[in-house]
């Protein structure tokens, strides 16, 4: 039975993310696990304060990919009790297989996916729209447009998904993600369901002959819920703007909020008709249709892509992305979305809205001179020395790198691919059996973080020993998820809500691979790691060699700032430097500067954290020790 808790209803401002972890928490969820991924990473945290502020007994985990996440979430569903599951949209392609699968057989307890998409792109591979997963998969998807009604609609998916048996996706956008509101809190659903997995072999584990029944009944249940859809007035509405305008914009999530804000301020409320849409897929298509009916040329602004223009059936009078209105590619800013607006208002002659240029601001900011300052690693960071010291050690070699902080590594010319987690050991090991087809067995250098080493490192590593794969790894080991919050790795033994897990070396796995060349070294320790490095490569041209794998371990500075106590080494460049711009060019630490009036290098004490590591890199000899 389900009861209400006393909490006393409240408002807070709230991150987006927030608001959604505030949602699962009030839906009485009783599992929530994610992977790290920005703009996503905000929810699970959000989760762990609820708990512990409210005194629940919510089972939350990070766990090692978003497919392990998905998984250990819908098993918690199958078994009865509500659950949920965040990622970015990226990590929604790890986790698809289960996806996909899981729509068919269905649910038991209400499943929520939370897949945070990333128009712009801003730190993502791609910019793929999360709604057009929903309808692959054939799920349900809701589209929140503040995250005040990401915090409601996460609640009404739970209902949704137990009424129907099937898994619900949420979509925010980066921009919900991470906007802040005042969002009213209301008291959390009690749910005492203790786990009972009801056994039946023809649904958990249907053969294919079945599946086709399952489909059959997927298929009745997204005409249901469409249906619902239909009728549904709290997300999917009409803006009452009055005139009976022959104009009509169909939107939805941040394009919505940002439309009407637009409209509002410049005064054009009544000269077009907004419907708004909050349930994309699947589209309530009888109100959609009677929209476009009603209006002689309707236009559709969504992010990120046709999700809801795609879905029209007639779109002879519907503009959009399909039919160039809207761009192809980037973030729906407000300033684009007034431009299109623009447009579309100036070409059916409906009003006067001046489109807005941002070559004024462009020119005052050049006018400015300020020095542009590309994104580059933190001072002191660890993977500075280990790209410094593979750059020196093997300066011919193919780079292959993977997704983190340490991408930055382009910078310093060590790093040649980035394509997706767990692929800077598969593109090593594709490199080499291409090369080796033809008799020439080039040196390549993959990288890898620790936490992606656990997400999908050990797959990779595991196909390329088997299949006699020659490469060095070097795994960069800073001892935590830096890129997306600081988050733990299983490496360290701490689970998500500050709890002692179970350590996994990472050493061990790298050993169960079947790799038997395992070097640790301190990462700082450049001169000791280039050597390193030029025996691993005579390792892997040895007949009775083979993958070689280096840990370069040293902890980030920014979560363990006592690290830097530990290892203070203040320097200071004498005046044997002559400004040849090395130490730049190929290490690049924000605290070495040029003066360029003087032709000689200074150390910026408001950078530099005392790693000393740049001793190793001037050829001069110029940067020492500094003598009290």
């Amino acid at each position: 039975m389900a009861a209400k808790s006393k909490t006393q209803e409240e408002t807070r401002i709230l991150l987006g993310n927030a608001a959604i972890g505030r949602g699962i928490v009030e839906a009485g969820c009783h599992v929530m696990t994610s992977y790290p991924g920005t703009p996503s990473s905000e929810i699970l945290p959000a989760v762990v304060a609820f708990k512990k502020e409210l005194g629940l007994d919510t089972y939350i985990e990070w766990s090692a990919n978003e497919k392990v996440a998905f998984d250990n979430a819908l098993a918690a569903s199958m078994s009865g009790k509500r659950a949920a599951v965040a990622m970015k949209q990226v990590g929604l392609n790890v986790a698809s297989d289960s996806l996909m699968s899981s729509a068919y057989t269905g649910v038991i307890g209400g499943l929520v996916i939370i897949s945070c998409d990333d128009p712009g792109p801003h730190s993502s591979q791609t910019e793929q729209d999360s709604r057009f997963f929903g309808m692959f998969a054939k799920v349900p998807v809701y589209d929140p447009s503040t995250p005040q009604e990401a915090k409601e609609m996460v609640k009404e998916a739970f209902e949704l998904s137990e009424t129907f048996q099937i898994p619900v996706i949420l979509r925010p956008s980066i921009r919900i993600s991470h906007a802040r509101q005042n969002v009213k809190l209301t008291p959390v659903e009690k749910l005492d369901r203790p786990a009972d997995f009801e056994k039946d072999p023809a649904r958990w584990a249907a053969t294919p002959r079945y599946r086709l029944v399952l489909h059959r009944r997927l298929n009745e249940t997204l005409k249901q819920i469409q249906e619902r859809f239909e009728k549904d007035t709290r997300w999917n509405y009409l803006v009452e703007d009055g005139d009976g305008s022959s104009l009509g914009i169909i939107t939805c999530s941040m394009s919505f909020a940002a439309l009407m804000d637009i409209l509002e301020e410049s005064d054009l409320k009544g000269i077009v008709d907004v419907l708004k849409i909050g349930t994309p897929y699947p589209l309530p298509q009888r109100r959609v249709a009677d929209f476009t009916r009603e209006h002689e040329k309707v236009l559709v602004i969504e992010e990120t892509d046709t999700v809801i223009e795609s879905q029209i059936i007639d779109k002879s009078n519907v503009l959009g992305r399909l039919t160039g209105h809207v761009p192809q590619e980037g973030e729906l800013l407000p300033s684009v979305i007034h431009n299109i607006l623009a447009d579309f208002l100036r070409e059916n002659g409906a009003a006067h809205l001046e489109k807005i240029s941002d070559t004024g601001l462009a020119d005052r900011i050049d006018e400015l001179e300020l020095p542009i300052r590309r994104p580059t690693l933190c001072p002191g960071c660890p993977e500075r020395a280990a790209f410094y010291a593979i750059r020196k050690a093997l300066p011919k070699a193919i780079y292959t790198s993977d997704i983190g902080c340490y991408t930055l590594g382009i910078n310093l010319q060590a790093v040649d691919t980035v394509l997706d987690m767990g692929a800077g050991i598969t593109l090593a090991s594709g490199f080499y059996q291409a090369y080796h087809q033809d008799g020439n067995d080039i040196p390549i250098v993959a990288t890898m973080g620790d936490s992606t080493f656990y997400h999908s490192g050990t797959s990779s590593l595991l196909s390329a020993v088997y299949n006699n794969a020659r490469f060095i790894l070097v795994i960069l080991d800073n001892e935590i998820t830096a890129m997306t919050g600081m988050q733990p790795t299983p490496g360290l033994g701490v689970t998500a809500d500050g709890g002692e897990g179970k350590k996994v070396p990472i050493e061990g796995l790298i050993r169960g691979c079947g790799v038997t060349w395992i070097r640790t070294i301190d990462s700082y320790e450049v001169e000791e790691l280039i050597e390193l490095l030029k025996e691993a490569r005579e390792y892997t041209l040895d007949p009775d060699g083979g993958i070689a794998v280096i840990v370069a371990r040293h902890p980030c500075l920014i979560q363990y700032p006592e690290a830097r106590r530990e290892i203070s080494i203040r320097v200071e460049v004498t005046e044997d430097c002559n400004g040849c711009r090395y130490c730049i060019d190929y290490f690049e630490c924000p605290a070495l500067r040029l003066i360029e009036e003087e032709e000689r290098i200074e150390i910026d004490r408001k950078y530099c954290i005392d790693c000393g590591v740049c001793i190793n890199v001037c050829p001069r000899g110029a940067i020492v020790e500094a003598v009290d």
